[in-house]
């Protein structure tokens, strides 16, 4: 086995049985780099929110009001990749590298159709956006340049993401790590230029982040097509050209989850519009909040990126015995990390806040409503972990319904209720309820499929 990348395959021809320290070891080893890329990108946010901060309140407001817009079409980019990195780890499981260098290049053909859709529709909403949710006037015109500079980055991320994904469910986690950590730097270095030196400040922070991601993509991009052992695309006949198989099967995988993606984001955007007549303390305060439970929730994100690799090459390895035990693991362990992170952040939230702003009065609304919210970390661990053993599994449909439901019926539905009564802490109970609700369902979900026999693990293994 490579050094670089895991490959299930390899090690199931060496040994078929798996001990529960080996398969600890094997989660502990792909879990450690993609946790530490979440949290060099969580350190990324702390960063950029920190500099707005000192800005003011109102510039802290004018990236809150637009971030679930940003979310969005961030989620539309996972749920693209989806499609492609699941028939990956699938490939790689089965030991064919042929074919997950044929679907590299088929995601790549593909990506640059997507890209171009999204970026119409980013740059064609930026001027109406503000005006939509419901932004006070003195705002709207840097919110409208800041979600502009977004829009015309997403090529960046999309390659970011895209190949990032790829490395991962071919089992290299170390690459992606550390071009999330140089993406971080560089986003310091480009932010402090631009909103310092040339002091154009909200717009300094959008034009910095663009920066940052452009030099990231491009780096990614080569290491991936040129320079991975496994995914290297140099000198070999593989034809760009759509195929029809590798592009259903995307679709198949991606829709689904493009649905659970967007219900997820949009719930966001709605949420967003009950907070803006609030005023922009509370969107001040609604958004540092959110940026802060980023360091509590990205852990999981970073288990549950280990947990499609596993789940998928396990799958693609005809061992559904082995995507159930790594499913089981790695949600117990996410669950573990992110109740200790959670607990960790009840505690540390007013000095956290301290430090990303200077208004005391939007200090101590983000400790109230954040403080609401942390005990429901464990069960959103689940929620997040569990999705990624069932993406690596293939079963997308179900669980997009299940996001649908929560966020919609149950997170809206209580914050209408909530909100009026309790201001923005009724938003964020509601929040904390969703989560715990969110989290018992996937955890069913997760049992249902992964039990013995299961007639959809059984369809998700190669024919």
């Amino acid at each position: 086995m490579s050094e670089k990348n895991f490959n299930l395959s390899l090690l199931l021809k060496k040994n078929e049985n798996f001990s529960f320290r080996k398969k600890a070891s094997l989660v502990y080893t792909l879990s450690l780099p993609a946790i530490l890329a979440q949290l060099s990108t969580i350190l990324m946010q702390y960063i950029d929110a920190a500099m707005v901060g000192k800005l003011g309140k109102d510039a802290s407001a004018t990236i809150g009001l637009v971030a679930s817009s940003i979310w969005l079409f961030g989620s539309l980019i996972a749920a693209f990749c989806v499609g492609f990195t699941v028939q990956v780890a699938h490939a790689v499981g089965a030991g064919d590298p042929p074919k997950a260098k044929r679907i590299l290049s088929q995601s790549i053909t593909c990506a640059l159709f997507f890209l171009l859709l999204l970026m119409l529709i980013g740059i064609s909403i930026a001027p109406f956006l503000p005006v939509w949710l419901g932004a006070d006037k003195e705002i709207q015109g840097d919110a409208s340049f800041y979600f502009l500079i977004f829009a015309l980055t997403q090529p960046f991320y999309l390659f970011t993401r895209l190949m990032s994904a790829m490395l991962q469910c071919s089992g290299n986690m170390r690459l992606p790590g550390i071009m999330n950590a140089l993406m971080c730097i560089l986003d310091v270095v480009f932010n402090a230029f631009f909103i310092y030196v040339c002091k154009l400040g909200v717009k300094g922070a959008a034009l910095g982040s663009l920066s940052a991601a452009f030099v990231t993509a491009i780096l990614i991009t080569y290491m991936t097509v040129f320079r991975d052992g496994f995914l290297c695309l140099k000198k070999e006949k593989i034809s760009f050209a759509p195929q029809k198989e590798v592009i259903a099967k995307a679709i198949k995988l991606s829709v689904p989850v493009a649905i659970e993606q967007a219900a997820f984001t949009s719930a966001l955007v709605a949420v967003t519009k009950i907070i803006a007549p609030m005023g922009s303390l509370a969107l001040a305060a609604n958004s540092f909040a959110v940026t802060a439970e980023a360091l509590c929730y990205m852990p999981g994100y970073g288990i549950g990126e280990a947990a499609t690799t596993l789940s998928g090459q396990s799958v693609g390895a005809k061992r559904g015995d082995l995507a159930k035990s790594f499913s089981w693991i790695c949600t117990v362990v996410g669950m573990l990390v992110m109740f200790i992170m959670g607990l960790i952040m009840y505690f540390i939230c007013p000095l956290v806040f301290y430090l990303l702003t200077p208004d005391t009065d939007v200090q101590k609304l983000a400790v109230s409503i954040l403080r609401i919210e942390v005990f429901a970390e464990p069960m959103y661990a689940a929620s997040i972990v569990a999705a990624g053993a069932l993406r690596g599994a293939g079963d997308t449909f179900i669980p997009s319904l299940l996001n649908l439901f929560s966020l919609w019926f149950v997170r809206i539905g209580l914050s209408l209720l909530l909100a009026p009564i309790m201001g923005l802490q009724g938003i964020w109970l509601a929040m904390a309820i969703e989560l715990g609700f969110r989290g018992l369902v996937f955890l069913c979900r997760q049992a249902f499929l992964f039990r013995p026999k299961s007639y959809l693990l059984q369809m998700s293994l190669p024919k």
